[in-house]
């Protein structure tokens, strides 16, 4: 089954670095507002969906436009009361960054190298986990696409080798139910293939920091 858009994917860390923000500001809004409740998996990690980002980053700007904690989260309450429950949306076009597709599978490498080009990305792809590491090392991509299973199932291996840089954002795949252990080794966000190309492309915009948004942060 194909992922949803909405499905939760990103880890509390990737979020904070997303919009700035410490990881226990977010579990303190998560607490004391409990309008932003992410997922739990089932080791416990918490897991946000677009849709969350989305909350949060209006949040985020109304405190950065003078408001206090309690009065951003009282008009985020007001805005998801409304029939739609509509955020002020964002242009999502960024400047190209250099993606590595750690993959597999060399016919869905292409497929989402093809996605990725699409929208202005540089891709290279590494079809096992040695090769994977001397790019990361060689190349300096800003998100590195890893599938669980390269290598015959050393991409967990791979994340922990690569998940201490903090220059790299990694996105683990796998057809496997493997997100815990994905987020654990150092996985900013987990996708289960089949992938939704959309969705792969929304998320390493966000990692990257390309979304319209982050850039006015940066």
């Amino acid at each position: 089954m194909v992922q949803r858009m909405d499905s939760a994917v990103y880890s509390i860390g990737a979020v904070a670095r997303m919009l700035g923000v410490s990881v226990p500001t977010l579990r303190s809004w998560e607490e004391r507002y409990g309008l932003i409740s992410p997922e739990r998996s089932e080791g416990g990690h918490r897991l946000y969906s677009r849709d969350h980002v989305d909350r949060l980053q209006f949040v985020v700007k109304q405190i950065e436009e003078g408001l206090s904690a309690g009065d951003a989260h009282r008009l985020l309450e007001q805005s998801m009361r409304r029939q739609d429950g509509a955020l002020p949306t964002q242009d999502r076009a960024g400047h190209p960054a250099l993606v590595l597709l750690a993959e597999r599978d060399p016919f869905a490498a292409e497929l989402a190298e093809y996605f990725l080009r699409t929208e202005g990305y540089d891709v290279e792809i590494a079809l096992d986990a040695d090769s994977a590491v001397a790019m990361v090392v060689d190349r300096r991509p800003q998100v590195v696409i890893v599938d669980l299973l390269i290598s015959g199932g050393e991409g967990l291996t791979l994340c922990e080798k690569l998940g201490h840089r903090s220059d790299v954002a990694l996105i683990a795949i796998s057809t496997l139910e493997s997100r815990d252990e994905a987020l654990t080794a150092g996985a900013a966000a987990f996708l289960r293939k089949p992938i939704d190309p959309l969705q792969l492309v929304s998320t390493v915009k966000d990692l990257s920091g390309t979304s319209a948004y982050l850039r006015t942060r940066s």
